[in-house]
């Protein structure tokens, strides 16, 4: 059965909005998980539904409905997994390249949630709900790399914070096509979902999110580009979206570019990932060594200039 939690509302926290309130006093809750509840009117004020933009008044009543955890619907499924590091509140794991990270439409198996419950068992956080179970942050299906997972929610709400503070390392490399005149540079441009094609994003000013990328020239080839590139933030497609703005969409991408004859997907790597520990505090950095398939496409790169 699901619970009911009141809360009220005192002068210190007038003009606050309501996602942020509660996510900060019901601790094993995020903002985005409060505002599924918001949209589903299971969080009243005053007795009556509000938004998820609505700024507290002093004597506010606040009751939250909390659902009762659902049933696991993901399978686990004995899937090899390259572990690069595991303690008892997180693990680091080198994601291959064609897998998807968690199940969804179309991919109820062989994702690397399935592989993470065969793995840790019950030991995964369970903010993100049934289907993320551990997963503070992902990388696209066709994008190999770093990926960190959180064994426990005090973890998972310490490493996401770090996350949205932008004190979260995470690097990758791309082969981008085109000849870049600005060897470095920045690309801010907020990020949005697009409006003709749900399933893509795009750079627009409308319902979007602020979204900040760096980038760095490794070495130009004629045609292409080998780029590192530093996340300030983390929103849906945000380095392939970012590079195709600027005219240099990620090689292989057949979504913001276009397909390349050789390889299947995109040509993205998770190259580091740091972050403060949960638990010791002590910063952490992993760096993944580039796949095969992005080895091969350099070297053929090199032999044609």
């Amino acid at each position: 059965m699901s619970e009911s939690m009141e809360i009220y509302v005192n002068t210190e926290n007038v003009g606050k909005r309501i996602d942020t309130f509660i996510s900060g006093n019901i601790s094993e809750m995020t903002r985005s998980a409060v505002q599924g509840l918001i949209e589903k009117n299971k969080v009243l004020v005053n007795g009556r539904p509000v938004n998820k933009n609505y700024k507290l008044k002093s004597g506010d009543n606040i009751t939250v409905e909390i659902p009762e955890p659902q049933i696991m619907d993901a399978i686990p499924e004995n899937i090899p997994l390259e572990i690069v590091y595991e303690d008892n509140d997180l693990l680091v794991v080198n994601k291959p390249k064609g897998m998807v990270v968690h199940p969804a439409h179309a991919n109820y198996n062989g994702t690397l949630v399935n592989a993470l419950l065969y793995h840790c068992g019950e030991s995964l956080s369970g903010i993100n709900g049934v289907i993320r179970p551990g997963i503070v942050h992902r990388i696209d299906k066709n994008t190999s790399g770093l990926l960190i997972v959180a064994k426990n929610d005090r973890s998972h709400i310490r490493l996401a914070e770090q996350i949205k503070e932008h004190s979260f390392t995470r690097e990758y490399e791309a082969i981008a096509s085109g000849y870049f005149r600005e060897t470095s540079g920045t690309i801010e441009a907020p990020i949005g979902r697009h409006k003709t094609d749900r399933k893509k994003m795009c750079v627009t000013t409308e319902n979007s999110r602020h979204a900040v990328t760096h980038y760095t020239v490794i070495r130009q080839y004629a045609g292409y580009a080998h780029v590192k590139l530093r996340l300030e933030t983390g929103r849906t497609h945000q380095i392939r979206v970012h590079l195709s703005y600027i005219g240099h969409a990620v090689l292989g991408d057949d979504v913001y570019g276009k397909p390349y004859k050789n390889i299947d997907g995109q040509c993205l790597h998770a190259r580091k990932i740091g972050f403060v520990h949960p638990t010791t505090e002590e910063y952490m950095e992993f760096t993944s060594e580039l796949p095969d398939y992005f080895r091969k496409i350099l070297d053929k790169l090199e032999k044609t200039g």
